[in-house]
């Protein structure tokens, strides 16, 4: 991703439904002007949602979704029902395509979409050849091959007011002219030549309010603070250096990390809060679930699969099971779990972090995630979570 783009977890998802061919894949290449799908009269062309980052005025970054047909049969089928399912956990607006007539597969997405609450629009295709009709509130015919109704279309789709997250990761606790130190350690786990995205992220936060952001490495922290103690607002660190950053830092400077920050952000840090408590109750018979929103190749030291766990057989003495997920997976069922630590989730929008905890949280199972958990467990959570208290009255213990 290039750092002049909008992060796909910061865009509006709007996602294409349909049974297979009822003309999604024709619909998306025509809103969006481009081949982005193909297009054949073979039954179940698209077999993985496909996803396109583009800009939708007046809306202004989106993602549009492709996805495989609601009706597929089959074992491969039922895995591609599920696929496109899934994508309803991370939907911002829903686009019901539609050949004709409503039928039952379109009914039960419906009542699924209202359900959720979800904005839709039901999109009858191919008016070419089925000729006009009377539609109700929150419907279109269209024409791909004729390019018939994609401008009415898309003026539908921007009507929508999609509030996406009005929070800020750090800029509500800042003024301008504010210092901000971010210590971004440097080592083989860190992607050469560029920054990860909570870093790109909170930089970019800090200069919407005229904040001053210093980035320095955990090795160069020391002689900063010296420079700048008596005008240092807040510390932000890595959350894998909290207890060095903890000591170097002194009391009277705020600190806290991107993870936490994160947690507020795009999640509920008091269920963070709550779930690194139980920590505690951890014992040999436990089975923790680590869940990453994004998937990348694992390395050695790398924090989910090895740092994470060695914390927590550290810090309570057992040694439980740990199961792994990322990307898109995530369990419909935790029972087996006692407790699940995510990321902080800054690959997937908010709307899909929201239904996992949601989902934790129906089955009563404590969720947490990286930064919360490690400040816990090194016993600094209060601090991390001070600022928040601090700068804009915020209470989370």
């Amino acid at each position: 991703m290039s750092m002049s783009e909008t992060p796909r977890g910061e865009r509006v998802h709007i996602a294409f439904f349909g049974r297979r061919n009822a003309g999604k894949s024709s619909l998306l290449n025509a809103v969006t002007g481009q081949n982005l799908s193909v297009v054949s009269n073979v039954k179940g062309t698209t077999t993985d949602p496909v996803y396109k980052a583009m800009e939708l005025l007046p809306i202004g970054p989106v993602v549009v979704i492709d996805t495989p047909g609601i009706d597929d049969v089959g074992e491969l089928g039922e895995l591609r029902v599920k696929k496109a399912k899934e994508v309803l956990k991370k939907t911002d607006i829903a686009i019901v395509v539609v050949e004709n007539e409503l039928g039952d597969f379109e009914n039960k997405l419906l009542d699924d979409i209202k359900n959720r609450n979800l904005p839709y629009i039901i999109v009858y295709t191919k008016s070419d050849i089925y000729g006009d009709r009377v539609l109700g509130e929150n419907e279109i015919a269209v024409s791909s091959v004729e390019n018939k109704g994609i401008n009415e279309l898309k003026e539908m789709i921007g009507k929508f007011n999609v509030n996406k997250n009005e929070k800020t990761l750090i800029s509500h606790m800042l003024d301008k002219g504010d210092i901000v130190v971010l210590v971004v350690p440097i080592d083989k786990s860190a992607p050469k030549g560029r920054l990860i995205l909570p870093q790109q992220q909170v930089i970019r936060d800090c200069l919407d309010c005229g904040a001053v952001a210093l980035v320095c490495k955990d090795t160069e922290l020391r002689d900063i603070i010296d420079k700048f103690s008596d005008n240092i607002k807040l510390v932000v660190t890595d959350s894998q250096i909290f207890p060095f950053v903890d000591k170097v830092t002194p009391e009277n400077i705020l600190m806290t990390s991107f993870s936490v920050l994160f947690a507020r952000y795009k999640g509920n840090i008091g269920q963070a809060v709550r779930g690194a408590k139980k920590l505690n109750e951890i014992n040999d018979s436990s089975r923790i679930l680590i869940s990453e929103g994004c998937t990348h190749h694992r390395q050695c030291g790398d924090i989910g699969t090895e740092k994470l766990p060695n914390l927590v057989r550290k810090f309570t003495g057992s040694n439980p099971s740990f199961e792994f997920t990322s990307g898109t997976e995530f369990p419909e069922n935790l029972s087996d779990y006692d407790l699940v630590i995510h990321c902080g989730g800054c690959m997937i929008n908010e709307k899909e972090m929201a239904n996992r905890l949601r989902v934790a949280e129906g089955q009563d199972i404590p969720m947490t995630n990286y930064g919360t958990a490690i400040a816990y467990m090194t016993g600094i959570l209060e601090r991390s979570l001070k600022p928040f208290n601090v700068l804009s009255g915020e209470v989370y213990l």
